[in-house]
């Protein structure tokens, strides 16, 4: 049998059963490496110090067992659900593992949710406890006490020093939990081990509710085989190796970061943990990791404050970025025609040469600024402007973008390695099937897809087949290689008053590839006779821009919305529209005062913009872009 058909096929029921198969092999390896204060007594240390520590996979599993005990011995059995409301940190995985260990379900709760949806959450999962990251989290939930009657241990990793009371509710620290499951292993050693032992692949793992637009969300029920499945295929497709450090800092409440602790068990790789994303520039010299996983929008946040930085130089250095950009797009398309034609990324000698001037001026430093040793950056979640992914692969950090969902325990595609194609999403993982039904949409098949929504069967049912084909709501296409390309999402796309659809997508990307000062743009059209645009920018890009303009001084607010602005902007626009049928080009945008972000609840936790939410919400901005005018 092939290695990877076997490697898919004689996957163990869950990831429960990899990570003690994991500590028996390998105990002593290093598994987790987490930042922690420097004590502010120590000699030489400066406030807010931090320091990088590590824990093996011995190390992980005595916490991780403890936790699992801890759970039992408060009652918690097989399949029950408990919470985990947190940012992504080390006691999050462990959390995570201990739930899975005891054989219960994680109900994973996004920290920025509010208490509302997180009381909705928690009732509608009939979560029987909950991990807390602080007290923040804890008065949230014990706030809406009365309406979850089911929900009787919040375990609180940052506790205060005082723990507060609350009917009905036992409130503990997670040392306290761990030492009580300590106590409960003394008496019964293997309670872990037989719990492991008696998972079903299709026993319950994990109930992610997705950040819907409307409406409430849905819990997706995703099964311990789904995460056996991802380690499998991580492994299998060629995305993880025996020697890479992975640099986690994804929100683990959303699949995507959810699924990058699985392969990491199975492979027995040490993974850098630290959810904090204004510490993201930060920790990438520290942990010099070679793999990490990431939304477009943070590789175009990086891409945008290289490209200020550069304009903020000017002159000579600034001019030799600029061509370096033309030379690093041009070398990354060559050499992919070249693997497409060849199988080798070979390129003309003169671009070669070119190249490896640009390499010493300008791509070094880039390289570095990742760490140094960055194999491969995985992006997801949403579509990455062709352009800036070409701009990365020249300067040797290759972005390979991926595709899945919440409802496929997110990996369904990726690109594979060296054979990546800047603009698609990849072939199929191992393992998974994909179809492209009449109308376009993209369909797929295989383990790693929900069991369906929890509590929801007719919404269930209008999303999943009997046959196992799940309906993503993705427009796409498959091209003779079996590399996928995602055209837009199903209930994105309009169709002008004139009958031509527009897939606003493909615009916002085009846009955020020639505008190096965008942050969001939403594309609207339908049922219109022209379409316009809201824009934001990105402040690090547009604020230094601004002071050298006669701008300086004024608030992010008041640039974003001055003529000057304006008129930049308007620029960008023309050369989007230079490149756009008729029909797709933005006759009228409005540049807006403020960044969208999810406080207001214009983006997901993803950072996915929420298009009904912003519509809603600049609705007077929207018509005032229509009134009074025609079709030019």
């Amino acid at each position: 049998m092939d290695p990877t058909q076997s490697l898919i096929e004689n996957r163990p029921a869950s990831v429960a059963h990899l990570f003690l198969s994991r500590v028996e092999a390998t105990p002593d390896r290093p598994a987790y490496r987490y930042p922690v204060p420097v004590d502010e007594q120590a000699a030489d240390s400066a406030p807010g110090a931090e320091q990088w520590r590590t824990m093996t996979w011995g190390g992980a599993a005595v916490r991780v067992k403890a936790i699992a005990a801890g759970l039992m011995a408060a009652g918690i059995l097989p399949e029950e659900r408990v919470a985990i409301s947190s940012s992504t940190r080390l006691e999050w995985v462990l959390a995570d593992m201990g739930v899975m260990c005891a054989g219960a379900a994680t109900t994973a709760v996004y920290p920025s949710t509010n208490g509302d949806e997180t009381a909705y959450i928690l009732s509608d999962s009939g979560s029987r406890a909950l991990f807390a990251e602080d007290g923040a989290q804890l008065a949230k939930v014990l706030g809406q006490r009365d309406h979850l009657p089911e929900l009787g241990l919040v375990v609180v990793f940052d506790a205060p020093s005082e723990l507060p009371e609350a009917e009905g509710v036992e409130v503990l620290s997670l040392a306290e939990l761990e030492r009580r499951g300590e106590v409960y292993l003394k008496d019964h050693p293997d309670a872990v081990d037989k719990a492991v032992q008696a998972i079903d692949r299709e026993q319950l793992a994990t109930l992610i509710y997705t950040s819907g637009t409307t409406g409430r969300p849905k819990g997706v029920r995703l099964v311990h085989d789904c995460w056996a499945y991802q380690a499998a295929a991580q492994i299998a497709s060629g995305l993880l190796t025996e020697d890479d450090v992975q640099f986690l800092w994804l929100p683990l409440s959303h699949v995507f970061g959810k699924t990058l602790t699985s392969g990491a068990v199975q492979l027995g790789i040490v993974t850098a943990v630290d959810g904090r994303v204004d510490r993201i520039i930060h920790n990438l010299p520290l942990v010099r990791p070679t793999y990490m996983a990431a939304a477009p929008r943070i590789f175009e946040k990086v891409y945008n404050g290289i490209a200020a930085k550069a304009r903020a130089e000017g002159g000579a250095k600034y001019r030799i970025f600029r061509w370096a950009s033309g030379v690093a797009r041009a070398y990354a398309k060559a050499s992919e025609e070249a693997m497409v034609r060849t199988g080798t990324r070979s390129v003309p000698f003169a671009l070669a040469a070119q190249h490896a001037v640009a390499d010493r001026l300008v791509y070094t430093k880039i390289r570095d600024a990742f760490g140094g040793r960055m194999r491969a950056c995985i992006s997801g979640s949403a579509a990455l402007a062709p352009d800036i992914g070409y701009f990365f692969a020249g300067a040797g950090v290759h972005i390979l973008e991926g595709y899945g969902l919440t409802e496929t325990s997110a990996g369904s595609t990726c690109n594979p390695g060296e054979n990546y194609r800047v603009g698609t999403v990849g072939t199929p993982l191992p393992g998974t099937e994909v179809r492209i039904a009449e109308d376009g949409e993209i369909l797929l098949r295989g383990p790693g897809v929900m069991r369906g929504y929890h509590n929801l069967p007719e919404r269930t049912a209008e999303v999943l087949e009997s046959d196992g084909w799940f309906h993503t709501g993705d427009i796409g296409e498959v091209d003779g290689d079996g590399f996928v390309r995602i055209t837009d999402r199903k209930k994105d796309m309009f169709k002008t008053s004139g009958g031509k659809y527009v897939a606003p997508t493909e615009v916002e990307g085009r846009f955020k590839a020639v505008c190096p000062f965008v942050s969001n743009i939403l594309v609207i059209g339908n049922g219109r006779n022209y379409c316009t645009a809201l824009v934001t920018l990105d402040e690090t890009a547009i604020m230094p821009w601004a002071a050298s303009h006669g701008l300086g001084g004024r608030s992010y607010a008041e640039v974003c919305t001055s003529s000057e602005v304006h008129e930049l902007v308007g620029g960008f626009v023309e050369k989007l529209n230079a490149g756009l049928q008729r029909w797709q080009t933005v006759k009228r945008f409005t540049v807006l005062p403020r960044d969208l972000d999810i406080e207001h609840g214009e983006l997901t936790p993803s950072l996915k913009v929420k298009r009904p939410v912003v519509e809603r919400e600049y609705a007077d901005a929207i018509e005032a872009m229509y009134d009074g005018a025609r079709e030019a």
